[in-house]
């Protein structure tokens, strides 16, 4: 397994559907990447200040290459133009990679 970390900087005034993204966007990511080999996506928001970010996604891949297919097929834009109806932030992306 591999977890890619999608991250939104921002704070408590930053626009930001909440509602969107949980029930309409995150299920999205998973129809669009399960068959390239995304086994969960879940997504959370940080406490407080949140350290400067106003939601987390975490996606966990089969491995890297189920990743890299995921991220490379045309389904990829729709989950990206979906962004745009949660917020102007763009995504930035990290991994977590078991040792």
């Amino acid at each position: 397994m591999i977890t890619m970390f999608v991250t939104y900087a921002g704070n408590d005034e930053t626009p930001f559907n909440r509602e969107h993204w949980i029930n309409v966007h995150l299920p999205l990511v998973l129809e669009c990447w399960g068959p390239y080999g995304l086994a969960r996506v879940s997504g959370f928001f940080p406490q407080g200040d949140g350290g400067g970010l106003i939601a987390i996604a975490t996606c966990a891949f089969r491995d890297d290459a189920a990743m890299e297919a995921a991220l490379a097929s045309p389904e990829t834009a729709r989950v990206m133009a979906d962004v745009d109806l949660v917020t102007a932030v763009r995504p930035q992306r990290s991994l977590a990679i078991p040792l």
